[in-house]
């Protein structure tokens, strides 16, 4: 990629929080900037990571993400929960490179696993993910509402 195309990762900040609340809007999940301010001051644990993908300043993706320990082993389950890239740069490798920074924070975090959830309507992702190489029959998943 030359310079000019460069994509940097980095920890979001408070004044990406405009930009993510537009990408995470955009994406169905409504949300304004005080949302996410609130949801980036959640996040501030050594087990917890909002990284955002930095295209000469402008934030053209994220994800986040929660090491959660588990009880039956001694060791981790990273569960992502959002990933989100701007249309306009997808096919770029940037969902790619920011599932990456994800493994690579599992690993040094002593995870075991990575588990990401992706609906049927969005083919797209689950493609990702797949080329990823994340198995998609592990689908023991039950949920309700309180």
């Amino acid at each position: 990629m030359t310079e000019q195309g460069r994509i940097d990762l980095r920890p979001a900040t408070t004044d990406d929080a405009e930009r993510i609340a537009a990408l995470f809007t955009d994406e169905g999940y409504p949300a304004g900037p005080s949302d996410i301010v609130s949801r980036l001051e959640r996040f501030a644990s050594p087990f917890s990571q909002v990284v955002v993908a930095d295209a000469g300043g402008e934030v053209v993706g994220f994800i986040a993400f929660h090491a959660l320990p588990r009880f039956e082993h001694d060791d981790r389950i990273v569960r992502i929960l959002a990933l989100v890239v701007d249309p306009g740069v997808r096919a770029r490798g940037v969902g790619h490179r920011l599932m990456e920074e994800a493994e690579r924070a599992a690993r040094e975090l002593g995870a075991a696993f990575i588990e990401v959830t992706a609906g049927h309507h969005r083919p797209e992702a689950r493609h990702l993910y797949d080329t990823l190489g994340y198995d998609g029959s592990v689908t023991s998943y039950l949920r309700k509402r309180v």
